[in-house]
């Protein structure tokens, strides 16, 4: 019953968003089109294109260093998943998300983990922990568009940033519900370091402010002003992110990301041009997704190999010393009349 449901809810909701969308866009919406057609549109358009590149970046480094290090490894190794081999897995689990079904993502991971040593249950709590602070985060950056969206009603927005400091100051708190999961799985898993933590946090902020640009460059070309849109474009991408990754039964927030958009830029630009922005955004965010994902796969299918093989330049493996070598025993005195030759 709940399948039948979640398969007639569905496309209800994509339909009932992308019509909102559509409303939207009916006026102004091929006025700005044309806008962003324009010659000096362009540097605009391959900055917010070059951002979202750079976002993506930051969000491959602010998952892999949440890759704990092999058991028994010394205090500060690094985990086993870096360079070409962390961006593989990484954009094949993005890759994933354009599948029916949520569940794709961490099989990706734990799938390809296992080919390079890591297990199943470390894998799936540094995604599921990594997933955690990406909302956590963009809930926070989303606070850049609040002072324009909300007005005097934005103040208990703050609470993401106090439980982001508190994450910072004991990252305990946010490693140990995956722990308690991973318990009850009977699984054990060994939380990253709390240097490790703070980092992905510090890393996941840059990623959605840097990605968050993007949304601010397509706004400027469309003629918002320059300084005031800054905070509601790059507040509202996070924002509208954030939403659209909690409407779990839409894929990948189509249309429900959109309307966020829109409603969040609406203080900077006339509704069908924020509209306009919005899908120029999914646009973006596709070409910069599909682009980055085809060079990173085609570089380690070059340097890797076939995914399931790893290069020992780029993955870091916890190696044992070779033992030291035994002395040779040292030969007994020779007897007197022994004709053997001894060096």
């Amino acid at each position: 019953m709940a399948e039948r449901l979640r398969a007639l809810l569905t496309p209800a909701i994509v339909l009932a968003a992308l019509v909102g969308v559509a409303l939207l866009l009916r006026h102004e919406g091929p006025v700005a089109a044309r806008a962003l057609a324009r010659a000096d549109a362009v540097p605009l358009l391959l900055a917010a294109l070059a951002a979202n590149v750079g976002g993506l970046v930051l969000a491959v480094h602010a998952w892999r260093v949440l890759v704990p290090a092999p058991p028994g490894s010394a205090p500060g190794t690094p985990g086993p998943v870096r360079g070409l081999l962390a961006a593989r897995i990484y954009f094949l689990g993005q890759l994933s998300k354009y599948l029916p079904g949520r569940v794709w993502g961490v099989v990706t991971h734990v799938t390809h983990g296992r080919a390079v040593g890591v297990p199943a249950a470390a894998m799936t709590s540094a995604y599921l922990l990594s997933l955690a602070l990406t909302v956590l985060t963009g809930a926070c950056v989303s606070l850049f568009a609040a002072p324009a969206v909300l007005p005097g009603q934005w103040f208990w927005l703050v609470l993401p940033v106090l439980g982001l400091l508190v994450c910072v100051a004991r990252p305990a708190l946010a490693t140990g519900p995956v722990v308690a999961l991973a318990r009850l799985a009977r699984r054990t898993v060994e939380p990253p370091p709390d240097a490790a933590v703070r980092r992905a946090i510090a890393l996941a902020v840059a990623s959605w402010l840097v990605s968050g640009l993007h949304l601010w460059f397509l706004a400027v070309a469309l003629g918002a002003p320059a300084v005031s849109s800054a905070g509601p474009g790059i507040g509202a991408f996070a924002l509208a992110t954030v939403v659209s990754s909690l409407a779990v039964v839409v894929p990948d927030g189509w249309g429900v990301r959109e309307l966020t958009i829109a409603a969040a830029l609406a203080t900077a630009l006339p509704g069908g041009t924020a509209a306009t922005a919005a899908v120029a955004s999914r646009v973006v965010c596709v070409v910069a997704e599909l682009g980055s994902s085809a060079v990173v796969l085609a570089l380690a299918r070059a340097r890797l190999g076939p995914p399931g093989t790893r290069s020992a330049a780029d993955s870091t493996t916890i190696s044992t010393p070779a033992p030291a070598p035994t002395p040779a025993p040292t030969p007994a005195p020779t007897p007197i009349g022994d004709s053997r030759v001894h060096p």
